[in-house]
This record gives structure tokens, C-alpha cells and sequence, in this order.
């Protein structure tokens, strides 16, 4: 059965009130045709957004934000963002800073059904504020909890109608961990093949994981970062 539909009908997954992960790094493996038409043709708002860096000034996410329709965000690098960066100043609880292994590692943890882990990344630092703090073998470890969300929208660099996807170098940054950390999952793929075609050595997400899978349409080409 083959699981290709259209960016318009994918979004319609988003409602009100959604954690929603988006893969990518800066502009590397980000999702723009979902995210485009999440700004265009979705009204979903008081979104909670699961996103490395919330993307830059050239990505659909920082429009969404200025719509008002994100309300919390959990990242690690918001430099990119002046508009997360400002919800950070104007209401701190409203944007939840993470070392960047610390956040992929919450993400992947949701996916793997681990409740949450001890890590020692943070221990002496402002991110270990109102977290449990254990000792073992001497050394000092902070409390995570696992994060997941409704919906994630991830980019391959090609997938198969059964949702089978490759990505490729960084481009999987993020998306890899969050197709198996969140309800529905949709893919957005440069390319789509016949259930077949595509090297199973090469799968990065296998389709199981996925629920949707979407042709990008990103009119013009990104600065990759790789």
C-alpha cells in the first residue's frame, strides 16, 4: 500500500495543542515544503516545537512563530532564530534549552520507550536547575526525562512508496531519531522509488516508522551547511 500523499493533506495531521518534532539542523535535512504548507494551510496553533535550532530567517519555521502559533519550544541552538530567541527573554518557560546530545538523546530515548535517563552533561551548570541529581561510582549525573511528540516531519533524500527512507550525511540529523519518537510521522523525500528500488543497506528510517510520505517542492535549493 503505498503511503505517498500530498504535502496539504499530510498537515492536516497537526491539531491544536500538538508536540511537533522537526528534523534537520539549520537548513540541513529540514522539512520546508511540510513546513510551507503547515504556514499556509493549516491553522493548528499553541504548538509545542521539538526542533534543534527552530531554523533561520531563510526557513518556513520562523514565519509559523511569527504567526503566534508556537508557544514552547525545546532546543539546543536558537542563534539562528531572533523570534525564539525573543519568546526566551519575554517568558524563559516558554523555551527549554539543551546541551545538543542531551536533547537527541531525550528524543531518542521517547522512541526506544525509555521513560528517561541519567546523564552527566550539565552537572555544575544552569542546566542542572530543578533536575534530579544521582551520584554513581562517584560521579554525579542529572536526571532526563524522554521527550516524543504527536507529530514529526523529517526529510530523506529518498524514499520508497512504502516509506522506507534514505538520508543522506548530516541531512539525518535529528530526523533519523524523531521518525521513531513521535505518533504519525511524515517524510519528505527529494526523490520517491517503486517499493523496491531502493538499497535496503541504504535505509536510514525504515518505512514501518512512517506513515505519510511527501514529494518536496522547495522552489529554491538551501544553503546544506555540509
Amino acid at each position: 500500500m503505498s503511503k505517498v500523499t500530498t504535502a496539504t493533506e499530510a498537515v492536516k495531521a497537526v491539531r491544536d495543542g500538538d508536540t511537533l518534532l522537526v528534523g534537520g539542523f539549520l537548513t540541513a535535512g529540514s522539512p520546508e515544503t511540510l513546513l510551507e504548507k503547515l504556514l499556509t494551510e493549516s491553522t493548528a496553533r499553541g504548538l509545542t516545537v521539538v526542533s534543534n535550532d527552530t531554523g533561520t530567517e531563510h526557513t518556513n519555521m520562523i514565519k509559523i512563530m511569527k504567526q503566534g502559533r508556537v508557544v514552547k519550544v525545546h532546543g539546543s541552538y536558537i542563534g539562528a532564530n531572533p523570534v525564539t530567541g525573543q519568546m526566551l527573554i519575554d517568558d524563559p518557560d516558554s523555551v527549554v534549552l539543551y546541551p545538543q546530545g542531551t536533547l537527541a538523546e531525550k528524543i531518542r530515548a521517547g522512541g526506544a520507550g525509555i521513560a528517561a535517563f541519567y546523564t552527566p552533561v550539565g552537572v555544575g551548570t544552569v542546566v542542572e536547575k530543578g533536575k534530579e541529581k544521582r551520584t554513581f561510582d562517584g560521579k554525579e549525573y542529572l536526571l532526563e526525562t524522554a521527550l516524543r511528540g504527536n507529530v514529526a516531519f523529517i526529510k530523506a533524500t529518498i524514499a520508497d512508496k512504502a516509506g522506507n527512507c534514505f538520508m543522506r550525511g548530516s541531512t539525518k540529523n535529528f530526523g533519523a531519531i524523531m521518525a521513531r519518537a513521535a505518533d504519525y510521522v511524515v517524510a519528505e523525500a527529494e526523490k520517491i522509488v517503486e517499493v523496491g528500488e531502493l538499497d535496503p543497506e541504504l535505509v536510514t528510517v525504515p518505512g514501518i516508522f512512517v506513515d505519510a510520505v511527501v514529494p518536496s517542492d522547495v522552489k529554491a535549493p538551501l544553503k546544506t551547511y555540509v
